[in-house]
């Protein structure tokens, strides 16, 4: 049996939360979970993905700071949360938005994968999507999976190394909106928002969001 792709990111992720005290939380993986290429609503899985689900059936990062804590969608034997997600996202979205994607995580907003802007190991990117405030917002994050987990666990770091949270306990920076510097590192997400690969699914950005993409790339806004 091929063992699952090392996650240098998914460590990182899980070492940030037991220094920091943050709350983590996992289940074990299904006997058989799904296999990189598998068909999943007519899309191939993302060979990072799983072998995230090939380690853990579910996880729970930093939950207990509220809405910037990040839980991945269980599936494992006895739930198939992810799949029934990524099918509901389908009927509900894939229309509006113009893409097909692979639901597999989030909090007050959803973390999906990109099946289309695949690279040649067939590693997905990954998108934040707000279905919560009106207009559709898409974000990329990450050239793949285990890249997201990077960013998110520096993030997490910068979050509670932040004056403001230190004196108060409040919540002043938020991801990705105020992790541009920690995004910008991910050469292959810049690559992609420079050639404009991301451009059809952020249709609905204002000036906001184009000074969000401005400060990733390293361009003037």
């Amino acid at each position: 049996m091929k063992e699952p792709m090392d996650l240098p990111g998914l460590r990182r992720l899980i070492e940030v939360c037991q220094r920091l005290k943050l709350e983590l939380e996992t289940l074990p993986p299904a006997r058989e979970p799904l296999k990189a290429g598998s068909l999943l609503e007519g899309l191939p899985f993302d060979p990072v993905l799983a072998s995230v689900y090939a380690r853990v059936g579910r996880a729970r990062f930093a939950t207990n700071l509220g809405g910037v804590g990040w839980v991945l969608d269980r599936s494992d034997d006895e739930v198939h949360g992810m799949e029934e997600e990524t099918r509901r996202w389908g009927e509900m979205w894939w229309e509006e938005f113009g893409e097909p994607m692979i639901v597999f995580g989030g909090n007050i907003y959803t973390y999906a994968t990109v099946p289309s802007l695949a690279d040649e190991r067939g590693w997905q990117p990954v998108v934040e999507v707000n279905t919560y405030e009106g207009d559709l917002l898409v974000m990329p994050v990450a050239s793949n999976v285990d890249r997201f987990f990077d960013s998110y666990s520096r993030y997490l770091e910068a979050l509670v190394a932040d004056p403001r949270y230190l004196e108060t306990g409040e919540k002043e920076l938020y991801f990705p909106w105020d992790a541009t510097e920690i995004l910008a590192r991910d050469e292959r997400l810049v690559e992609l928002m420079r050639a404009g690969r991301f451009d059809a699914l952020m249709k609905n950005g204002d000036d906001s969001t184009r000074r969000w993409v401005a400060k990733v790339m390293g361009s003037p806004a």
